[in-house]
């Protein structure tokens, strides 16, 4: 998970203060002295974390926790609004243009991932807002940034823009808007160029661009992994070109998150979203909220909701609820299942999404290895047919191709098998005790 140090510091700080009766002033002084401590750990910005400490003290201290029925809780909610705020408040969206087509200016330094999330944000306006972008290839010093780019294309089947690297940019740029008009698209995203380093002739470059097209977002890329010189970078280029929001790559890493709860304090502009993982379709809009739920424990549950509704059918989680009902639930619908929940990310992100996950015993510290379910997989696969419809035929000879046709041995074998008989039964209970108590038309998971 994105912040995960800073999480767990956080989480066990404010956790001797939830179930207090009664919150003392000292109480507040040692439990803000640990959240300093663990955010400049998480490499927060010094004069951010400064700020931020102050208005959860004087909030914390004052009338609103100190007379209320649940201080701790109330403590707790202080934390998490600052938090919040810190990190923006509230979803900053993505700008429509009064006139077609939009246009997203892509900078930042080389090695932040600019070109990948250019091809993940066009899948996610695609995907999310039903848009049709049209990309820009303007990094003419790097031919392998315009294979990438085009490669990128290819596999969303989306259309890129590039006139190789002997034009200069600011003319492709404003060729491909004049394209983009001539092809009905609503959006351009140009990716331009980086450096290794700020200067002043890629600014130079990048403010040319800026007033030849006019666009209606500038969004610098970040890696979240570089930490302070995050920020800074951030600052120069907010300095120069007056950027519009920041997206982050990388916060799926082993990251200590502090450049990304810096970032809007010091720019004052939005971070707008956020790379998860590596895949095209992993890039998520920024909710700063549902990202201080989930810093502090507290889930994410509209998120998830969200990954839900985008990956799993509805009509098949219905007919799927109906086979649970029924015990008719076999080892196909099974796999179809497993396949549903891992288009929606990896399981550990996902137990971060729902609330207490963490403080529940044997998952507080259980490690979700993928691998696990590839052997899953690959023993459902060597069932026959007739075995994955009616598992209670699989005898000992069974079980022993079983294991060998998929590498793993007859105890695993026995160990699903078994798993599946208790999650069949488990299941009947809980669709049992659902009945009646969802309206029409209600959503299911399928996978709970």
């Amino acid at each position: 998970m994105a912040f995960e140090g800073l999480a767990d510091r956080l989480q066990s700080t404010i956790k001797k203060i939830t179930g207090k009766g009664k919150v003392s002033e000292q109480d507040v002084k040692e439990m803000t002295r640990e959240v300093r401590l663990a955010l400049l750990e998480a490499d927060v910005n010094f004069k951010v974390v400064k700020q931020l400490i102050a208005r959860i003290k004087e909030r914390a201290i004052g009338q609103e926790v100190m007379e209320s029925l649940t201080p701790g809780q109330q403590v707790i909610k202080v934390v998490k609004d600052e938090l919040t705020q810190l990190m923006g408040g509230e979803q900053s969206k993505i700008a429509v243009a009064d006139r077609s087509p939009t246009v997203i200016m892509m900078v930042g330094l080389q090695g932040a991932g600019k070109t990948t999330t250019t091809g993940k944000l066009a899948n996610h306006l695609r995907k999310k807002h039903n848009r049709n972008p049209l990309l820009v290839a303007c990094d003419v010093y790097r031919p392998a940034a315009i294979k990438q780019l085009e490669t990128l294309g290819t596999q969303l089947d989306m259309p890129v823009f590039s006139m190789g690297t002997e034009v200069n940019p600011v003319d492709i740029a404003h060729k491909a808007i004049e394209q983009a008009k001539e092809d009905h698209r609503d959006y351009v995203i140009i990716d331009t160029a980086g450096r290794l380093h700020v200067d002043e002739n890629l600014m130079d470059e990048l403010q040319s661009i800026k007033n030849d097209v006019k666009p209606d977002e500038i969004f610098l890329v970040v890696d979240s992994m570089t930490g302070q010189d995050a920020v800074n970078v951030a600052e120069s280029f907010n300095e120069q070109l007056d950027i519009t929001g920041v997206v982050l790559t990388k916060l799926d890493g082993d990251t200590r998150g502090g450049a990304a709860l810096s970032i809007k304090s010091v720019t004052d502009k939005p971070i707008k979203f956020a790379g998860m993982g590596e895949k095209l379709d992993q890039l998520e809009a920024f909710h700063p909220e549902r990202m201080a739920s989930r810093i502090l424990g507290m889930g994410d549950v509209l998120s998830l909701i969200e990954k839900a509704q985008t990956n799993v059918d509805e009509k098949q989680a219905k007919e799927l609820e109906e086979k649970m009902r029924t015990m008719s639930f076999t080892f196909d619908d099974f796999l179809e299942q497993m396949g549903q929940v891992k288009q929606m990310g990896p399981l550990d992100e996902l137990m971060d999404m729902i609330p207490g996950a963490g403080k529940m015993k044997g998952l507080k510290n259980a490690q979700f290895d993928e691998k696990q379910l590839g052997q899953v997989e690959a023993i459902i696969q060597s069932m026959t047919k007739k075995e994955r419809q009616e598992p209670s035929i699989i005898n000992g000879s069974r079980r022993k191709r079983i294991a060998k046709g998929s590498g793993t041995s007859v105890a695993q074998v026995n160990r699903l098998l078994k798993q599946f008989n208790e999650m069949k039964k488990m299941m009947k209970q809980m669709t049992n005790m659902q009945k009646g108590k969802k309206g029409k038309g209600g959503f299911n998971f399928p996978f709970m």
